[in-house]
């Protein structure tokens, strides 16, 4: 019964889509082209205060949390810190593991494990969100902004992002063209895996119930 409650809200899934999300940052974070605004920041608090990059993802995503319960005035959403400290944890390891042979110098390199990254990022976002474990701080924080400001949830992802680039330029972020190009890339990306994983969620959900 565990297994296919499990199964039924995308456990798998949730973890995959995790593990395929950290890589993909890791790769965009070792390009030295500039990591999205999210994760520009990370690194931006990371030169600053020091400890590492996950551990920061943990720190901004419940700083998150707590401001999303202010504005909504209810409890916080402490489930949501989950996805914080799972995503922390798979961005420190892939660090660990690639930064001692994935060291790119060239504008050729540099670039493809940009658009590799990217790539990675855009498949993981795609398989996380068949599940329905634990919430994601950002995410969360755009459906705040929308519903007080009654803007579309685009505009206000744009405007967190905004935020988050301004912020990471005072904290010396991974800001660059890499950045730009995340930000053009991803959502199309998303949107493109998106009916593809659909598909494997629900022949996987046939599966189990045959």
């Amino acid at each position: 019964m565990n297994i296919l409650r499990n199964t039924s809200k995308g456990f798998h899934f949730y973890i995959i889509g995790i593990i395929l999300l950290t890589l993909g940052i890791a790769l965009t974070i070792l390009s030295k082209l500039g990591a999205s605004p999210f994760d520009a920041l990370l690194v931006g608090l990371y030169r600053t205060f020091g400890l590492t990059i996950g551990s920061w993802e943990v720190v901004v995503g419940l700083t998150m949390i707590l401001c999303n319960a202010l504005a909504e005035k209810r409890p916080p959403e402490y489930i949501a810190l989950l996805t914080s400290l799972i995503t922390g944890f798979g961005i420190d390891t892939w660090l660990f593991l690639l930064r001692n042979f994935l060291e790119p110098t060239n504008i050729l390199p540099q670039y493809s494990c940009l658009l590799l990254g990217i790539i990675f990022t855009g498949i993981g976002v795609a398989t996380y969100l068949q599940s329905s474990i634990a919430p994601n701080p950002m995410d969360r924080s755009m459906q705040v902004i929308s519903k007080f400001t009654g803007w579309s949830v685009t505009y206000s992802r744009a405007l967190i992002s905004l935020i988050l680039v301004i912020l990471a330029f005072f904290f010396s972020g991974a800001i660059g063209i890499g950045t730009i190009i995340n930000a053009l890339l991803s959502g199309v990306l998303i949107s493109l895996f998106l009916p593809y994983l659909e598909k494997i969620r629900i022949k996987s959900l046939h599966k189990q119930t045959t």
